[in-house]
């Protein structure tokens, strides 16, 4: 009895913990009718003046909504999760049209990303706002200068819109995103964690289900469960990941070597592989389907505010 209540609070204890890592997102601040937001006071005055008249009068003319936030630090959230929560909270650009663009910086990080709007990636593409990262914002940045990179990046963004930007000097984008690490976009990171997390599992049912080796096996996948959920989904999500793995296989292992239920629930599932093993017909299936729709809606104001656009992961991401 008190070996089972010991096991019971080493399970449950953890478990206590994590609705605070997960729901300790980096707040999203309000959109106070701007479209420059500098939170980490990087920018001159000026240059927030001069920008926000830029891009009311782009937005004047196209109906495109532009944005621009600089973050102090991301403080540990991921970089594509915090930016596609703040343009579903600010909604930028015009609904059914979907003609929003977020450039996100966070300072301390040295990431950046360019959010765009399903209406405008097919002018401002996925390689094109990679390239707008590389040749525009980087090198300012490195030398310190944020005004200068804002204004070039924010310049480069309109000018793509409209056609004007340059296409000469792409050929050393694949070079180039080599050295600044991968970046994966939405549909990418769901397909390789898919096929991450299938691997992981099904080695660790073979680690709780052998004797002997398996515990050889659950110290083996300690570095992949600290690696590759990281990569996944992000810091705060992969260390919950890893404890997870940590402490919960040790004891579901223990109670199906220990304990008889374990045992017999262990001999229930030996025969039921035996008789599949020995079917020569069997065959299976897995169908998977995944709807998502949103829509926002906003209400008038005198100053600048989101008109319900919508976003689908779309856009680039880079460091300096």
């Amino acid at each position: 009895m008190i070996l089972r209540f010991k096991i019971q609070s080493a399970l449950i204890f953890p478990l206590l913990f994590l609705p605070l890592l997960l729901f300790a997102q980096k707040p999203v601040p309000e959109l106070w009718g701007q479209r420059i937001h500098d939170e980490a006071h990087a920018l001159q005055q000026g240059t927030i003046e001069q920008l926000e008249k830029d891009l009311k009068a782009h937005e004047d003319s196209t109906s495109n909504q532009i944005a621009v936030l600089l973050v102090q630090s991301l403080d540990g959230d991921v970089l594509e999760e915090y930016s596609i929560r703040v343009v579903e909270k600010w909604k930028l650009g015009q609904k059914g049209k979907d003609n929003g663009v977020l450039l996100l910086v966070a300072i301390d990080d040295h990431k950046m990303r360019i959010e765009v709007g399903r209406g405008l990636q097919g002018s401002l593409t996925d390689a094109v706002s990679s390239r707008i990262i590389r040749n525009e914002l980087a090198p300012a940045f490195r030398r310190g200068d944020y005004d200068a990179g804002i204004i070039a990046g924010v310049n480069a963004i309109v000018k793509t819109i409209a056609g004007e930007y340059g296409s000469d000097g792409s050929d050393d984008s694949n070079a180039q995103n080599l050295s600044e690490g991968i970046e994966f976009t939405t549909s990418e990171r769901i397909l390789f964690g898919c096929f991450i997390f299938g691997i992981l599992g099904l080695f660790t049912v073979f680690a709780i289900l052998v004797r002997g080796i398996g515990w050889g096996l659950y110290a083996f996948l300690i570095p992949f469960y600290a690696v590759f959920p990281w990569i996944v989904v992000g810091t705060r999500i992969g260390v919950i990941v890893l404890i997870v793995y940590a402490v919960v296989v040790p004891i579901l292992k223990l109670l199906i070597e220990k304990t008889p239920a374990g045992k017999s629930f262990k001999g229930g599932l030996g025969k039921t592989f035996q008789r599949s093993s020995s079917s020569s017909s069997s065959g299976s299936s897995w169908s998977s389907s995944s709807d998502s729709d949103s829509s926002w809606s906003s209400s008038s104001s005198d100053s600048f505010s989101g008109g319900g656009g919508s976003f689908d992961g779309g856009g680039s991401s880079g460091s300096w």
